[in-house]
Parts: C-alpha cells; structure tokens; sequence
C-alpha cells in the first residue's frame, strides 16, 4: 500500500487518503466558516509531506499560514491525540508565494498566444461572432508568424485585420467594423481591470510548479488570490489556463503510488459560472483526462450544486463539511450531498450535515480498486503549520529566499507582432516614387494625340495596341498575381501548422 495521509478520526477507523488513488480528484465542500481552509492545509501539508508538490489558491490570505511552523496549543495537541496522531510537533511547509499582480508573490504571465482565443473569449465575455472574430486573427497571427505576446500585439494585430479586411477576406472570411470594435472595447476594460500585469513575458515555466526541497517535501505553490478573487472572470480563466496547460504539456503517467502534482480551486463556482456550454465541455473533458497525466484536481465550494454533475462525477475523494438547509435550494444541495456518498446504514447522512461542528466533516474516500469508501463522520486532523496568516514580513523574507527569487520580477518586451505591424505600416504609409514622365493630367495623353510636333529629346509615340492584347496582358498580369498570393498564403500556413492548439485553444506545442 502507498503512502496515505490521515485526514481525520472516524467513529470506526482512521479516515485516510492513499496516495496511488489521489488523483482521481476530490471535493472539499461546507457553509462559510465550518472548517474547509484548515481541510485543505490538512491535506496540502500531507501531499507535501509525501513529495508532491502543490497549488492553491488563498482568497482570504489565511493559507499562507501553511509556510511557519504552528503553535502547540493545548486544544491543538488534545485533537491531536483524539484523532490519534502520534508526536504532533508543529512544522512548516517549503512554499512559494505566486501573485498575477506581482505583490503578494512571484509575478505569474502568460502570453496572449498561450491563454488561446476560447479562453479569452470567455475572459472577454465575447458574443459567439465576435468569438469566431478573435479566432481568425489567432490564425492570421499564426499563419504570418506573429507572436501574440501582450495586450498591444493582439491589438495591433487586430486593428491591421480590420484595416484589411476586404483583401484578407478570400482566405480568411469577412471581418465586420462592428465586431472589431467590440473586441478593442473589451481589451480596454481588461486592461483597466489591470490584466495586462498577467499577460507578458517571462512566461511562467511549469516546471517550477514541480518542485520538491532538498529534504524530499513538495514545495506548496500559494496563489496570493485576495485581490484576483474581486475579479472572478479573470480568476476563473487563469485557473482554468493553469489547467490546460498542465494537460498539455505533461506526459502521461499512468498508475503511479503518488501524483506529480495536486491541484486545489478555492470557490469553484468561478469556473463554470455563466461559462458557455462549450467551455464547460471541455473543462470537464480535461478533468477527467488529466488523471493520467499524475495531477489530481480538488474542488474547494461552499455548495457541491456548484459544480456540474458531470464533474462532480469524478471526483472520488470527498470531505463534506456542514451545510444549512434555510432555503429551498439549501435543502436540495443537503439533499444532493447526501446522495454522492456511499451509504452507511448507521447515519443519517442528511440530517448529520445540517449538525456537524466546526473541525466535523462527512468523509469519502478510495479504497481497495478505488472503491470508494463508507461515509463516516470525521474529527479532522489539526495542521502542524500555523493556522492563519503570515505577515507581510515573514511573507516578505520566503519570497528573498525562493529558488525562483529575481526570474520573474522584471517583464520582458521583445520583438512581436506589434513591432513587426508597425514597421509594415509605416512601409505602407511611406511616398509613393515620382512616376516617370508619360501622359499628362486631365485626359492630355501626349503631344501624339494633339497633332503637334514632337519637342526636343521627346519620347517616341507608342504603338496602337489592340484591345485583344490588352485584355491578353491583363489576364497574363491577374494570373501571376494570382500565384504570388497562393505561394505567399501557403508560406504563411507552413508557418502556422507549426502553432497547434490543445483543447482549450492554447498552444501544445512549441
């Protein structure tokens, strides 16, 4: 048997998670306040132990805590010896602070190519037209070979697509004003919300979420999310990003006595909440995936009505706080928690929801052949790291001794689309050459067609041309152009087929 962490105390036997069935997902469910955050230091702190790394994102600042050693009070050591864990001594975890904004951890990019047009479709609540929009200049940029790196390149690009809609409308379909427009609006207010700090280089290596310390312990990945929670689209996408691009990127595993990563989503429901069909598809598509690629997926919610049954599904580990049915849609998530555990004749699971204490959960998880185990009301385990939060001091002191302290910190803008667009415009817009002397202006063709003498050094007066061999040259002329377009056109796909976009539209291979 592989190792296992000890989740809690049941009524019968220790509530434990093995780790060879750890990554089949898991759910970390409960109202505000009835343990959930202390759950998941739990769990973070045995994965840790176990070599695995670990991301999570801390809401409310309180999971940083998980990087000091706790305080051994005395109701801390009597929980301790009620659930029976032997030689409680308080322990910090090897953790790296993460931040999209760059304060409150290591600055996280990802480049406008990487995130992929479905995925910031949805981040621009983009309509399915203006969607099929934002598709098309990903794959003029792909085919042109150029790089979409930040917010002024897919602008530049955008902006250059609109301008030549009409010739580019042959190979790539009609591009309407209105559509382009609405696009720019959008990226405007992204930016305002300040999402340009995410998108940029240096992008984030994976590897670095992959880490174990010299003592063999994953390294805790924390998301400083107090400030990217107050904007759920972009929380939502990022997380979802990160997802995806594990999926993509990552060999597969198979069956394996640990995972290589695991994943906590604090307040799930930003991750399928007003998200189009089509998304959800393919979320659901990489969750259960991704399982073999050795990362397990925890959902952290208040309501397990949150997340879509086909999700919910697959999660096979489960930790079930209190609940309180005071509405109509309260009692049917009561209702709806019970009925995804394994029965256990002895308990009442719907009632015992509605009356479990803090620190209590309904505990689920994989036994032998990944059966899932019978529900048991739990006392859970306490932390050996501090449960609370860091201050910006100590904070301060992890991130000066990271192992990826000074790779982030400064944004890099090298050359790309907006710098190559802006050097073909200004090609464009430069003078056109003087013309070579030939017919006058205002239908005076020359001194030939007004009977005069010819003056002094005068060219010599063209020959009649027939119209058959004017149209003959017109054709000859319309036909070279013709496969000069279809070489360019087909240089510029070559390019592209070297771009592929995974499942949810960011690049799988570089």
């Amino acid at each position: 048997m592989s190792a296992a962490i000890l989740i809690g105390k049941g009524d019968d036997t220790p509530q434990l998670l093995r780790g060879e069935y750890a990554n089949r997902h898991g759910l970390i469910a409960g109202a505000t306040g009835t343990g959930k955050t202390v759950t998941l230091q739990v769990l973070a702190e045995g994965f840790s132990q176990m070599g695995v790394p670990v991301f999570a994102a801390d809401i409310k600042g309180d999971l940083s805590g998980i990087a000091a050693a706790g305080e051994a009070k005395p109701r801390l050591l009597e929980r301790a010896t009620a659930v029976g864990v032997e030689a409680w001594a308080p322990a910090a975890c090897p953790t790296m602070f993460w931040d999209v904004f760059g304060t409150g951890g290591h600055p996280v990019r990802a480049t406008i190519s990487d995130l992929g047009p479905l995925l910031l479709s949805r981040l621009l609540d983009l309509s399915d037209v203006q969607e099929a929009v934002l598709s098309l200049v990903y794959k003029y940029a792909d085919d042109q070979g150029l790089l979409l790196l930040d917010l002024k390149d897919l602008r530049a690009v955008l902006t250059y697509v609109g301008s030549n809609a009409k010739s580019l409308g042959s190979d790539y379909g009609l591009v309407s004003s209105g559509s382009v427009g609405a696009i720019q609006r959008a990226l405007l207010q992204l930016e305002a919300d300040g999402a340009e700090h995410f998108f940029g280089e240096p992008a984030l290596d994976l590897n670095d979420f992959m880490r174990v310390d010299l003592g063999g312990r994953g390294i805790v990945n924390v998301l400083a999310a107090d400030v990217l929670y107050q904007k759920p689209r972009l929380y939502a996408t990022f997380l979802l990003w990160l997802l995806s691009e594990l999926f993509e990127h990552l060999p597969e595993a198979g069956d394996a006595d640990k995972p290589k990563l695991v994943f906590f989503f604090d307040e799930a429901h930003l991750l399928f909440k007003d998200a189009p069909k089509a998304l959800v598809e393919k979320v659901e598509q990489v969750v259960r995936l991704i399982r073999s690629k050795g990362v397990g997926v925890y959902f952290v919610t208040q309501n397990p009505l949150d997340l879509p049954d086909s999700v919910l599904g697959q999660l096979g580990n489960r930790v079930q706080h209190a609940l309180r049915a005071f509405t109509p849609r309260d009692q049917k998530a009561v209702k709806a928690a019970a009925q995804t555990f394994r029965a256990n004749p002895r308990l009442d699971v719907a009632e015992v929801i509605q009356t479990l204490g803090v620190g209590e959960a309904l505990v689920s998880t994989l036994g032998d052949n990944a059966v899932p185990g019978i529900v048991e009301k739990t006392m859970i385990a306490p932390p050996r790291s501090r449960i609370g939060p860091l201050s910006s001091e100590e904070r301060k002191t992890i991130m000066a001794r990271s192992p990826v302290a000074g790779r982030y910190d400064t944004a890099v803008d090298r050359e790309s689309a907006y710098e190559k667009l802006k050097v073909r415009t200004v090609d464009t817009a430069a003078p056109a050459p003087a013309p070579a002397p030939g017919p006058a202006a205002d239908g005076d063709t020359g001194w030939w067609d007004r009977g005069s003498a010819p003056p002094a050094n005068a060219p010599a007066a063209p020959r009649a041309q027939h119209p058959a061999a004017r149209r003959s040259d017109t054709v000859v002329e319309s036909a070279i152009k013709s496969v000069t377009r279809s070489a360019a056109s087909s240089i510029g796909r070559e390019v592209g087929r070297q771009l592929l976009r995974g499942i949810l539209g960011s690049l799988s291979k570089r």
